[in-house]
């Protein structure tokens, strides 16, 4: 397969995200092209929404179980709050801001964010955003209008980050030469992820904004704009503060590329100028004394709730089983092995990047940095696991077989919270579609099972026969008395080995690699 390499930037008269050529007499991508041009990239994205759409006419968390609910009514009771209270009491308990019930605790532009939908939901719908008496509300309406705040958002950040990515990554040539380089099969690949959608559009959440900045300062990191790559992840950690999961991708990428330019304090000066002003723009209105700056940290770091919730597979809940650690070690012990842990298992990524950055390199960085996080940090739940998916789908025309089954080994992770949502058809039918898109029929087999040796083939074989049965099992079957969690305990297992094998794997892949992008050309470039 052809393929034009650019590197000067595009025409303003053009759309062109991917810069491959069909091979003549090549099987075509069954719904597409190879080339993601404007007619392309809106049918993508308006699959995508389409299906976003049908996931929400479903349940959502909490739905009809009080007195406490679950997400959708903690996000309906933060626009309640912020609507109605002054920004420096949203993360104080007050009066009106009882912080027992769903208190806010995420950073502020969270709350920028529930202000702006709760603006808008409140001319059409007041009563379901009163000061405390609307605690609970349900309606057809209201549930139409808080999915709707999750839709627009995905359009408006989500959507874009994921094209702007795939441009740039064609662009820039990040995967280099292949023979199977679909732009809109890796466009699908990010918008249909089946986890973001259940978690967003099922369960209820606004994942979609902080993993939407996310992606984008990604995008920009590659495009050589690390400027606006440090403005947007910083959007994104003050959205999320699990988006420090990517931090020390971030930090030793752009430090890494600092360290090789002629002034490299100056450049490290000016990355830093550009976060502490996007945060204190962020953080404005609590600015004003150390108190309040304290009130809304207290809020994002609640070790009380413990080091893991339910059964999450990574190792402090895997290995509770043998070890139990809320029991031996105090909370203070458990936060300082929980950091000396989380930053020995990403140490190898980060030094990776520090010693030689590339676009590929810090791709797997941002995979191994998310994993080592969720495997090992502090007070990790099982929608977590979003954060690794999303370097992973861009890893997707790469590692297409890792991508695969690492997405549905995510799903089977998330399987007990989905089916206490009443989510499973919607679990089911994503999952299928995403199947078929993931292996199209007549269409370039983008995971080579064909190259597959016997003993991969059976694996993989044995891996997927495990992961019915779990499903099957958890499904048709109740659990002795003595051991009522014993299902999930087993599903936490099943991941738990999985997640570890792909970690070792992608940590071994970021140092071998043997491509670097052709980094010290580009840096003799940019000198």
């Amino acid at each position: 397969m052809a393929q034009t390499r650019r590197t000067s930037g595009p025409p303003a008269t053009a759309f062109v995200a991917a810069e491959v050529e069909e091979q003549p007499g090549a099987a075509p991508f069954p719904w597409s092209t190879m080339r993601l041009t404007p007619p392309t990239a809106a049918a993508v994205a308006l699959f995508a929404l389409l299906v976003r759409v049908l996931v929400s006419l479903g349940s959502y968390s909490g739905q009809g179980t009080p007195p406490t609910y679950g997400d959708y009514e903690a996000q309906r009771h933060w626009m309640e709050i912020t609507l109605h209270t002054p920004a420096a009491e949203w993360y104080r308990n007050t009066t009106a801001n009882d912080l027992a019930y769903w208190g806010l605790d995420y950073p502020p532009l969270t709350a920028y964010q529930s202000l702006a939908h709760a603006l808008l939901i409140n001319v059409s719908i007041p009563h379901s955003l009163a000061l405390s008496s609307s605690r609970g509300f349900e309606s057809h309406q209201s549930k139409l209008m808080m999915r709707w705040t999750v839709l627009s958002s995905d359009l408006l950040v989500f959507f874009p980050a994921a094209i702007y990515f795939v441009w740039v990554y064609f662009h820039r040539n990040v995967g280099g030469d292949g023979e199977e380089r679909s732009a809109p099969w890796l466009l699908a690949m990010i918008l249909l992820n089946p986890c973001l959608i259940l978690v967003d559009h099922g369960h209820f959440q606004y994942n979609c904004i902080s993993l939407g900045f996310t992606l984008g300062a990604i995008a920009a990191v590659l495009s050589q704009n690390d400027f606006a790559a440090s403005a947007l992840f910083s959007l994104a950690i003050n959205h999320k503060q699990m988006s420090l999961y990517f931090a020390p991708a971030f930090f030793s990428h752009l430090l890494g590329k600092c360290l090789r330019r002629k002034n490299p304090i100056f450049e490290v000066m000016k990355l830093g100028l550009v976060v502490i002003g996007t945060f204190a723009l962020v953080w404005w209105p609590y600015l004003y004394s150390i108190e309040s700056v304290m009130e809304v940290l207290n809020r994002l770091a609640p070790f009380e709730r413990g080091i893991f919730e339910d059964y999450v597979a990574n190792f402090w809940c895997s290995t509770s089983v043998v070890i139990k650690w809320k029991r031996i070690f105090t909370i203070h012990s458990m936060k300082f092995l929980s950091l000396i842990t989380t930053i020995l298992a990403f140490l190898p990524s980060f030094v990776q990047q520090l010693k030689t950055p590339s676009d590929q390199g810090f791709l797997y960085s941002l995979l191994n940095n998310s994993f080592s996080f969720y495997l090992f940090s502090y007070q990790v739940h099982e929608k977590s696991i979003l954060l690794p998916l999303l370097p992973a789908s861009l890893l997707a025309l790469q590692e297409p077989l890792l991508f695969g089954w690492l997405m549905h080994c995510a799903l089977l992770s998330m399987y007990p919270l989905l089916r206490r949502d009443r989510l499973l058809l919607q679990h089911g039918a994503v999952l299928s579609l995403f199947g078929l898109i993931f292996f199209p029929p007549h269409g370039n087999h983008v995971t080579k099972a064909d190259k597959l040796s016997t003993k991969e083939k059976a694996l993989i074989a044995l891996g997927l026969s495990c992961s019915i049965v779990l499903h099957l099992v958890y499904l048709c079957f109740q659990p002795p008395k003595k051991y009522p969690f014993l299902f999930e305990a087993l599903i936490m297992f099943f991941c738990f080995s999985q997640f570890v094998a792909f970690t070792i794997y992608t940590n071994f892949k970021q140092w071998m690699l043997l491509d670097h992008s052709s980094w010290a050309v580009r840096v003799k470039k940019d000198l």
